[in-house]
């Protein structure tokens, strides 16, 4: 044909051949990407996607299994309840995200639906991650007992509430079935309203604080450790970390209790079985400050309450604190990142030594756990230390606020009952009275360590006041901290529950150290102490530097008036501790809350806008019971650890719940 010869050869003689040629290399690899994409767009949700891997019947099944359970959960979430029954007034109120039934109460719809509803919550493992609460929640418990030996976290039997004074139910509470303690009237852990009028109008006066500082921490810094009441916002101090822990929620809880605030109670409740976790910290912590807040605080809930929640979160969080132990000595570190173990001490600390007061300051909590637990490592680890210290040469009788957790050896010779050393010496004397008189190493341990400090430390002014100096490489420096103030209830307690031959001594000495912090207290304008006061020729019990002279909200010199009026009956204590009301009033309240204040010796201080986890656990609680009867926490049953966070005594108190006798409870 006359056109043949224009057509390309290899298109008359090879189709395929011409088409292989088409394709050059690298379009055949563009084209094989977009075919494997293609693939992976469509197929791949089947295998990244559990949910589709069953097919569409399969998916199909799981929406409408997923629309079953919603439906059995709660049918008021997907349709609207039915309406209430002629002559019935059916309401429903929503409560910061519980509902409660408040009229109809035979509607057993929503009833059922509700218990279903909160029993897959707690049972759920999955729904566990999904729980976002941004307000307190006020917990409606379930009425179904927990089976006994199978302890369940959180779960309290409806049939033990018991009821405070305003007639509302408190949970977890139940008369209890120790082994260890006489049968006789309970502890009395509520009420206790004392006969003088003016008393018990003073004390509602204490509980309106407690309202007002936490409802302002409830409503600006929820969950925050601390709340700032003037700048309405949360604030975390370093000891906590700098994560939400809710360190004012945890430290309240038994003032709360105590003061039968059952609303306030619960909402902190709530909070700690839904968002107390340690395993979500990732910063370092001071283990002192962990154990005498949270740890101690959930001891005294759990043995106020019986709650078990409380206990199985504090022996979460101590055993979270175990590598801090991991020494040569068993002396532990101060601080410890409780995500990976990693411990150490303050570098301003002697050298890196850990510091008196705090690896001192364990006993109680730990040795409590154990019981309570059934777990003796807790008691191993602070009876370990109590070895290192007993047989550690002291310089000249006195225990330096400095050890080396690596040699066991003192750091620099300075030793004093204010900061670094204060609480070393309560715990003494504390830890036999836990035990019912039966830890005698600790009785000789206190009554020789006091025996020094009486000697070389007591001193008295030139105007008469009695008040502990400090040494200092074998010198005395005349000062004494606030945080010192509260060897006068030291001195009392140890005076009383020991009856040897010094008590008299010792009495008239906490006398005095009562009536020094008084006095630091009533030369101020404020009618508030500063953080410490010397004693010079020209000044006594003032603060000479200016950074001596704030006011942080301490309970020091108020913890020893409460321990002289329940040991003297002298009035004059409660008129200090009314004093102590007037000045929190006049000078830190906020709108929002408490503040500390920056100078005493002002007429009208600045606020340091801080409002102190301890405001709730010590310096309320101790005003509260100043003004209350003495059987409300009998100090024969009770005993504070140093955040006054009560705690029972062996064979005295029938609630120290000890493990057996506890699993027999619950």
């Amino acid at each position: 044909m006359a056109f043949g010869g224009v057509l390309p050869l290899y298109s008359k003689r090879n189709g395929t051949w011409a088409l292989r040629r088409l394709f050059r290399s690298r379009e055949k690899v563009l084209i094989l990407l977009v075919g494997l994409t293609f693939l992976f767009i469509c197929i791949g949700p089947i295998f990244f996607l559990p949910d589709l891997r069953g097919g569409l019947s399969t998916r199909v099944d799981h929406v409408y299994k997923v629309y079953k359970q919603m439906q059995k959960a709660g049918p008021e979430l997907i349709l609207p309840p039915p309406p209430p029954q002629s002559g019935e007034e059916g309401a429903i109120r929503k409560h910061e995200g519980v509902y409660h039934n408040a009229v109809n109460h035979n509607d057993i719809h929503l009833s059922d639906d509700k218990q279903r509803l909160m029993e897959k919550i707690n049972n759920d493992e999955e729904m566990r991650h999904l729980r976002v609460i941004e307000k307190p929640v006020v917990l409606t418990l379930s009425s179904t007992p927990p089976n006994k030996g199978n302890v369940v976290v959180g779960q309290v039997d409806e049939s033990v509430k018991v009821q405070n004074p305003s007639g509302e139910a408190l949970a977890g509470r139940r008369e209890p079935e120790g082994k260890n303690v006489d049968k006789g009237p309970v502890p009395v852990v509520q009420g206790g309203e004392d006969s003088d009028p003016v008393a018990r109008q003073r004390r509602e006066k204490v509980k309106e604080m407690v309202l007002h500082a936490w409802r302002g921490y409830k409503t600006y810094a929820w969950g925050k450790n601390e709340l700032r009441p003037v700048s309405k916002r949360g604030h975390t101090a370093g000891i906590f970390g700098r994560q939400d822990m809710g360190a004012t929620i945890v430290d309240a809880l038994d003032t709360l209790y105590i003061m039968g605030l059952t609303e306030e109670f619960n909402e902190g409740r709530a909070w700690v079985q839904y968002h107390l976790d340690f395993n979500q910290l990732r910063s370092e912590m001071s283990v002192f400050e962990t154990n005498i807040r949270f740890v101690g605080g959930l001891l005294s809930a759990f043995s106020l309450t019986g709650d078990p929640l409380f206990r199985d979160r504090a022996l979460h969080i101590a055993r979270k604190l175990l590598p801090a132990f991991d020494t040569p000595t068993g002396i532990p570190y101060a601080l410890i990142n409780v995500a990976n173990g990693i411990a150490k001490n303050y570098a301003w600390a002697s050298g890196g030594s850990s510091i008196l007061s705090e690896f001192g300051t364990l006993h109680l909590e730990f040795a409590y756990l154990s019981d309570i637990s059934g777990d003796p490592v807790f008691r191993e680890k602070v009876n370990r230390i109590r070895d290192v210290i007993r047989k550690a040469e002291r310089p000249d009788g006195l225990y330096p606020n400095y050890m080396n957790p690596k040699t066991g050896k003192w750091g620099q010779r300075h030793t004093s009952i204010g900061a670094l050393g204060d609480s070393f010496y309560e715990y003494l004397i504390k830890a036999y009275i836990q035990s019912g008189g039966t830890d005698e190493v600790a009785r000789e341990m206190y009554e020789e360590a006091v025996g020094v400090i009486t000697n070389r430390l007591v001193m008295k002014s030139h105007s008469g006041l009695t008040y502990l100096a400090e040494s200092k490489f074998n010198r005395l420096e005349h000062k004494m901290d606030h945080l010192a103030c509260f060897s006068g209830g030291m001195y009392a307690l140890g005076a009383k529950r020991l009856q040897n031959q010094l008590a008299s001594t010792h009495m008239e000495i906490a006398e005095g150290i009562a009536n020094t912090c008084h006095e630091s207290y009533a030369r101020t304008p404020t009618g508030l102490g500063p953080e410490s006061f010397r004693f010079t020729e020209g000044s006594e019990a003032r603060a000479l530097k200016s950074s001596e002279k704030y006011y942080i909200l301490r309970p020091e010199a108020i913890e020893t008036w409460f321990y002289m009026w329940r040991f003297t009956k002298d009035p004059k204590y409660r008129e200090w501790a009314w004093g102590a009301v007037l000045a929190l009033e006049k000078h830190c309240r906020a709108e929002a809350g408490y503040s500390g204040i920056q100078n005493v010796y002002m007429e009208n201080p600045q606020k340091d806008d801080v409002q102190q986890s301890f405001i709730f656990a010590e310096t309320f609680k101790y005003l509260y019971l100043i003004f209350s009867d003495d059987s409300l926490l009998s100090l024969d049953e009770w005993v504070f650890n140093t955040e006054a966070h009560p705690l029972p005594v062996y064979g005295a108190n029938a609630y120290y719940r000890k493990a057996q006798e506890t699993e027999n409870q619950w």
